[in-house]
């Protein structure tokens, strides 16, 4: 999917929600307020925000405000081909400033984007205007980490989120097994695995959910609320996604087990009172 850039106003009440998409958010004048999993922080003009996809965010605009606002999935061309690496931009909330090179670039991209364009070569456009600016704050903001440095504890990792899958598991909650920061444990994680904590956590889920399906007659609501998603709805969308098939054709395609699995509440580490996707 191509990416999107936008220029909006931000109310002034507070709202809040998450979405399976990155963001860059960038005050264009006046001020906002973004808090991104509990890191907050006030937005100034020529100011922004690293929002990564399922973040739960809060935000709130401050008097007559303007935000450019980059919404950037993760199969966007600007992302993906010869700009895959700027992907690790997401792999934490960050807040940045604009230098003056940027600030001009900025006014290059409203300029760009008060022209219009052709629709049928719009969105290829605005995926190269996204990839310069992500490249650029990329450069500004650091690389991953050395691959010299201590690696990541992998089977602690993956012990840890077998056992709380159905909790709500943050990038937070695996960087203080590894005594790291958020940000540099989120770098060094995609340099040891190629993949985000995020994406690594959603596969671990799927591969769960699979095993349930295909193993026991748990209905799907419950296989979906045991390993971390929000409800089968959320579970079949990624579930398709992943395997190209719904969790129900594939169970209807498996022939069922011999015995249910057990109910019992203290007998599965999948088991625990609720989930968040």
């Amino acid at each position: 999917m191509p990416s999107t850039i936008r220029k909006i106003p931000l109310d002034s009440a507070t709202h809040h929600h998450a979405h399976d998409f990155h963001q860059i958010v960038i005050t264009l004048c006046g001020s906002s307020e973004f808090e991104i999993e509990g890191l907050g922080g006030r937005i100034n003009a020529f100011s922004g925000c690293i929002v990564p996809a399922n973040h739960e965010h809060y935000y709130a605009g401050h008097g007559h405000n303007r935000q450019l606002i980059l919404d950037l999935p993760e199969d966007a061309p600007a992302l993906t081909g010869e700009h895959r690496e700027l992907v690790a931009l997401f792999d934490a909330p960050r807040f940045f400033a604009l230098d003056t090179p940027l600030r001009h670039y900025l006014a290059f991209m409203e300029s760009e984007l008060a022209q219009g364009f052709d629709p049928s070569v719009t969105s290829f456009q605005q995926d190269r205007l996204a990839a310069t600016l992500l490249g650029s704050l990329k450069a500004r903001l650091g690389d991953a980490t050395s691959a010299c440095q201590r690696r990541i504890d992998m089977p602690q990792i993956d012990r840890f989120i077998h056992h709380h899958l159905a909790d709500e598991l943050r990038v937070a909650d695996l960087a203080k097994l590894a005594c790291l920061s958020e940000a540099h444990f989120s770098e060094r994680f995609r340099a040891q695995t190629g993949l985000s904590p995020w994406q690594y956590v959603k596969r671990q889920r799927l591969h769960a959910a699979r095993q349930l399906i295909l193993q026991s007659r748990l209905p799907l609501t419950d296989i979906a609320i045991q390993t971390g998603f929000a409800n089968q709805s959320a579970l079949s969308h990624a579930f398709r996604r992943s395997y190209g098939v719904s969790p129900r054709t594939l169970r209807q395609g498996t022939p069922a087990p011999f015995a249910p699995a057990s109910s019992a509440a203290g007998k599965s580490p999948l088991t625990a009172p609720n989930a968040y996707y």
